[in-house]
């Protein structure tokens, strides 16, 4: 027997395929509702309507609750090291709600106000880390803004596309192979040098 989140969950797996695979415009709430074997009128009755629906992909698919239960007071060091792991493992576990983050931030849509309550509060942090990580010595680097930027660019933009596959010689390094490599890379970048 099929329950009432048993549906909502289908219609929300239904649209972050479709959105990933079409963008939000260009998907409609019928094509989400054939894709979830689901009447199109629960659409309105579950989420108010499909702008709607798009916030509840970052309610029910965002890993919210791990974030709130970070530790902002953690080291500097082990905070940069946090994001980076937990970046990377939400870029492998979820590559259709990655795309649809990407492609709204590139088409600076109004939705990326939705998108922004979810992954602000992670991008904070990882800003206070690299400030206190400066004032305590253990990172250099003379734009705190640039170098926020420039890690969240390694941690967002790196990933197996085929756009860059005529570049790739090596076989796709495993997730604990690409976490150890990013964070490497990126306190390198940082200029630590481990005590």
């Amino acid at each position: 027997m099929t329950t009432e989140a048993d549906i909502k969950i289908r219609i929300l797996l239904a649209a972050k395929k479709l959105f990933a695979k079409h963008g939000f415009e260009k998907t409609t709430v019928r094509q989400i509702c054939e894709e979830a074997g689901a009447n199109v009128a629960l659409v309105s009755y579950h989420f108010g309507g499909k702008e709607n629906m798009f916030g509840a992909l970052f309610e029910h698919f965002f890993p919210n609750d791990e974030l709130a239960q970070v530790d902002p007071s953690l080291d500097p060091v082990n905070g940069v090291k946090l994001i980076v792991q937990e970046v990377t493992k939400f870029r492998y576990s979820d590559l259709e709600l990655v795309s649809i983050i990407q492609q709204e931030i590139i088409m600076n849509t109004e939705r990326i106000q939705k998108i922004r309550l979810h992954v602000m509060p992670m991008w904070r942090l990882l800003r206070l880390w690299l400030k206190k990580g400066r004032e305590q010595g253990l990172f250099t680097f003379r734009s705190l803004d640039t170098t926020l930027l420039s890690v969240i660019g390694t941690l967002l933009f790196h990933r197996n596309v085929s756009y860059w596959e005529v570049l790739i010689e090596e076989e796709w390094p495993t997730l604990d192979d690409m976490i150890e490599d990013l964070t490497t890379f990126v306190l390198n970048a940082l200029q630590y040098k481990e005590e």
